[in-house]
């Protein structure tokens, strides 16, 4: 794949600019910039999870959260990575709350990711506990639990297999306090856990990220963690929420993402998005793994084109957090949405959408708002790791690069 190279030195718009004093806020508004890499080179550069600034790699990173409590931040870390992390906050919810219970396949054995082990030992069969393979009844007796006063936390192995579980979540789940009333029972202490995206070789039924699919069914939270301090304070929020939440867990970062976790029992708020990163050029929205790629297409695209970018992490995909994503798209006056479930309906489509809609943001917005995504298509073995958005991909498409040095911005994936 080639790109245009036009640098800041060479381009006349951007040398007319500079002659006069004026930097990227100056830029005329269909001004566009390419980058300044060789043809050859490489753009799509892995991730490195050791250096990258979305995860604590010091203690003194991970307790000067102001959204942590001040007992939190004085006390202690301990270096997880996201399963361990997701095993801490069910440790914390089961030796504080006995209502709360864990079942799902194999969750007694530890379950397949490790995100379960040692809590049957610690605990005893009749609160962790293995199920059929059967995801309806799964959701169906957590549901039942719940309504009986009980939180429950169910797993479905995969997100690729919750789909017979579509209609508990659906007609039952999200409805059940609107049946009872007021007074009534209802399934506000239920918690269901799943991994979900690709990791470069799950192929058709170990890829999927359904998360949209569940945004359409009010009366329900979902919620993508992007690292393990995250997962635990996020997980320790949904179990104690009074909605009932689907917690989606990238399982790529299982492993690959460590850092440095408060030690302590802590919630991060649900539905409230997080400013990762300040800037005042553009916006880039994201949640989950993805947010490990735009942090590094942003700092090429900063160094490339000089440009400021600001990250948002959504962390709640429904609800999501329309005021803080209209305030940082109110500064900016751009925007770009990037997430690796389908492009057609997706949260980003939404996202957009709403953007569009508020018309005070709508009027600060200086080029239309762009998305990257995956393909609408079911993600064969061979090309899985095309389809996913990489580095590249968020590189190239939102931010007017052009692959055949045509000149014209592509926003096709």
């Amino acid at each position: 794949m080639r790109t245009r190279v036009v640098t800041r030195a060479t381009c006349p718009a951007v040398a007319a600019f500079r002659h006069r004093g004026g930097g990227v806020s100056s830029w005329p508004r269909d001004h566009r910039c390419y980058s300044t890499h060789l043809p050859n080179a490489r753009l799509n550069v892995p991730i490195d999870y050791t250096t990258t600034n979305l995860l604590a790699q010091t203690s003194q990173a991970a307790l000067r959260s102001p959204e942590l409590p001040e007992e939190i931040r004085r006390g202690s870390t301990r270096k997880m990575n996201l399963f361990q992390a997701v095993g801490d906050a069910l440790n914390i919810a089961l030796s504080t709350d006995e209502t709360v219970v864990v079942f799902g396949e194999d969750v007694a054995f530890g379950g397949v990711f490790r995100c379960t082990m040692k809590l049957a030992e610690t605990y005893g069969g009749d609160r962790v506990f293995n199920t059929p393979l059967n995801e309806g009844a799964i959701v169906g007796f957590g549901i039942g639990l719940a309504a009986s006063g009980m939180r429950p936390v169910a797993e479905i192995q995969f997100a690729d297999y919750v789909f017979p579980a579509f209609d508990q979540f659906v007609n039952e789940a999200a409805k059940y306090r609107y049946r009872e009333g007021a007074c009534g029972r209802h399934a506000g202490g239920l918690t269901v856990r799943m991994p979900c995206g690709g990791v470069g070789h799950g192929g058709l039924y170990h890829t999927q990220s359904p998360e949209a699919l569940f945004t359409h069914v009010p009366g329900i939270r979902v919620v993508v963690p992007r690292s393990p301090a995250q997962a635990k304070g996020l997980l320790l929020a949904s179990i104690r929420s009074n909605d009932p939440v689907i917690f989606m867990e990238p399982k790529i970062l299982y492993r690959a993402a460590a850092e440095q976790v408060p030690t302590g029992d802590y919630e991060l708020p649900l539905s409230k998005a997080e400013v990762v990163k300040q800037g005042s050029n553009v916006t880039v929205i994201s949640y989950g793994q993805p947010l490990y790629n735009c942090m590094a297409a942003i700092a090429r695209a900063e160094e490339d084109m000089g440009l400021s970018a600001e990250l948002v992490d959504l962390r709640t995909v429904c609800p999501w957090d329309r005021q803080t994503i209209f305030e940082s798209v109110r500064k900016t006056g751009r925007v770009v949405v990037v997430h690796e479930s389908m492009k057609n309906g997706g949260v980003g489509a939404e996202v957009a959408a709403a953007i569009q809609e508020d018309p005070e943001t709508f009027l600060r917005l200086e080029a239309p708002v762009s998305r990257t995504a995956g393909w609408d298509i079911n993600t064969g073995l061979s090309y899985e790791k095309y389809n996913i958005p990489d580095v590249a991909s968020t590189l190239l498409l939102p931010w007017g690069f052009s692959p055949e040095g045509t000149g014209e911005p592509n926003t096709d994936h």
